[in-house]
């Protein structure tokens, strides 16, 4: 039965396959051509993602613990709004979040714990590296609402736009 008159999100789980590539059979079915989530957790896909433009529903991403690095690079899927790269290999903060940004223009849900790139207590960082990396990322992603395990609030935008104003390229009204 559907919840409140929704019909229920359409989720494919490969979570725990030891997969370096999407199988094809999946992506050719009627489920993968229909799939709004797709679960990659603890896979060994670290490139070649081009198999995601044959997903056009496709509304979250999970790709935690796959050896994601910071040069990653991902079709251009406007329709992505959730990505949890958490526990990955993601050491540069500028160049990810660049490529992220061309490739997810309308990220409203973003999880880098555990990654070079996102410093926090648990990973050895400071509370001003913290900040600093919270306030870069939402500088870039204007419709971004929640980082990590937080939430964004507007004055935190406001301070992540005051800082990055120089840096962040002239935004484009995001497509909704």
């Amino acid at each position: 039965m559907e919840a409140f008159g929704r019909r229920p999100t359409k989720r494919i789980s490969l979570a725990y396959q030891n997969l370096v590539q999407v199988p094809d059979k999946i992506l050719k079915s009627e489920c993968g051509f229909e799939a709004e989530e797709l679960d990659l957790t603890s896979n060994k896909i670290t490139s070649n993602f081009t198999f995601l433009l044959d997903l056009p529903f496709l509304h979250t991403l999970i790709l935690d613990r796959n050896g994601i690095t910071s040069h990653a690079q991902f079709p251009q899927l406007s329709n992505i709004q959730t990505l949890w790269v958490n526990h990955n290999k993601i050491s540069n903060l500028g160049i990810f979040i660049t490529r992220l940004c061309k490739s997810f223009p309308n990220l409203r849900h973003l999880s880098m714990m555990n990654n070079e790139a996102a410093p926090s207590y648990f990973n050895g960082g400071t509370f001003m590296q913290y900040k600093d990396y919270r306030h870069y990322v939402i500088s870039h992603f204007p419709d971004l609402i929640t980082l990590d395990d937080g939430a964004v609030d507007k004055q935190e935008r406001s301070e992540a736009e005051r800082i990055y104003a120089s840096i962040v390229p002239a935004r484009r009204p995001s497509v909704k």
